[in-house]
């Protein structure tokens, strides 16, 4: 290290922290989650998410409670050798499929217009 060098790193850029849109206009981020938009947009997610979780983690371990306690039933065979075990399992696919489509629908109707509401109240179009 040469004499009257500093192997400190530089400040870091806090402009970009702080920078206005392209638009130009100011965001004001601070004390946002103190506002009603920003309540009900996080009541909204919550109700949908903490049910959908809910109804998974059990849906999830009724195959292994099922194999469990419920063995004979689980090896009944529906179709040639294929079982009920095998077909809850495939439908354990479909099932997450279906709720990742019914959050989709969720978001893009209910959580992305309340997200947009939170957007311009801190864009300072909505008043803070």
């Amino acid at each position: 290290m040469e004499v009257g060098k500093s192997s400190a790193r530089p400040a870091p850029n806090t402009e970009a922290v702080h920078a206005e849109p392209a638009g130009g206009e100011a965001v004001h981020w601070e004390g946002l989650e103190e506002t009603e938009e920003f309540h009900q947009l996080i009541r909204a997610r919550f109700r949908f998410v903490f049910p959908a979780t809910i109804f998974f983690l059990v849906y999830y371990f009724l195959l292994p409670l099922g194999n469990g306690l419920a063995p004979d039933l689980m090896k009944t065979n529906v179709v040639g050798q294929v079982n009920i075990a095998y077909l809850f399992a495939l439908s354990e696919f479909v099932m997450a499929w279906v709720l990742a489509y019914l959050y989709i629908r969720k978001a893009n109707t209910v959580f992305d217009v309340l997200a947009a509401k939170v957007r311009a109240r801190a864009a300072g179009k909505g008043g803070v």
